[in-house]
Order: structure tokens, then C-alpha cells, then sequence
């Protein structure tokens, strides 16, 4: 039971963030562009202030996948670079972090280049 309210919290919360992304598109004239922008610095203010891990421990999942918590990610780790290598991690840390994350998209989004043959649109 205890593993269906960890889903149940993942999903609402992901939802959530969703809701409010849909709502920004529909009622403001912010391009997804700029909302995907808002996100991960909200992501970044958020985490450097230490309130993002809280909505990470109570939605899993449903908070570090979206673009807020890639904005998380990049202020943990720019946090534990500058507690490690002082002013230079300030610079180091996020990247650092995030590495895997960028190398797994690069990969397998080239690996469905190959596979799909690409073309423009039109």
C-alpha cells in the first residue's frame, strides 16, 4: 500500500506542475519557450533556497522529472561543488551534475535518429 501512495503522490504532483505549465499557455501569452525558462530557474531559485526538497520528498518522482527539478538538480549541485571546491564549483557543480542526464539524451536521442531517418517537416 505504501508503494501506491508513493505513485499516487508522484502523480498528483507531477500533475500539478502540468496544470499550472497548461494554464500559463492558455492564459498568458508566454510562449512554451519562455514557460520551459520559468521552470527551470524556478527549479534553481527554489532548490538554492532549500524549499524545492521539500516537494521532492513528498512527490518523488513527480518533482524531479519535470524541468523544475532539472532546475533543482543544477542548484544541488552547484551547492555541493562550492561546498567542495569553493568558488570554482560555483561554475563546475551544475554541469557536473547534470552530466548523465545530458549524455543519456544525446544518446538516445541519436540512437532514434538512426533508427527513424529524420527529415523536415513540410
Amino acid at each position: 500500500m505504501d508503494v501506491f501512495l508513493e505513485y499516487l503522490r508522484a502523480f498528483v504532483c507531477g500533475g500539478i506542475l502540468c496544470a499550472i505549465g497548461q494554464i500559463l499557455i492558455d492564459r498568458t501569452p508566454l510562449t512554451p519557450a519562455k514557460i520551459l525558462v520559468l521552470y527551470v530557474v524556478s527549479g534553481v531559485v527554489l532548490g538554492g533556497l532549500g524549499l524545492y526538497k521539500y516537494v521532492v520528498e513528498w512527490g518523488g518522482a513527480g518533482a524531479t522529472v519535470p524541468l523544475t527539478g532539472f532546475g533543482y538538480l543544477l542548484a544541488k549541485g552547484v551547492a555541493q561543488a562550492v561546498a567542495e571546491n569553493g568558488f570554482l564549483g560555483a561554475f563546475t557543480g551544475g554541469i557536473t551534475a547534470a552530466a548523465g542526464g545530458i549524455a543519456a539524451a544525446i544518446f538516445f536521442g541519436y540512437l532514434v535518429a538512426l533508427i527513424f531517418k529524420p527529415r523536415p517537416k513540410g
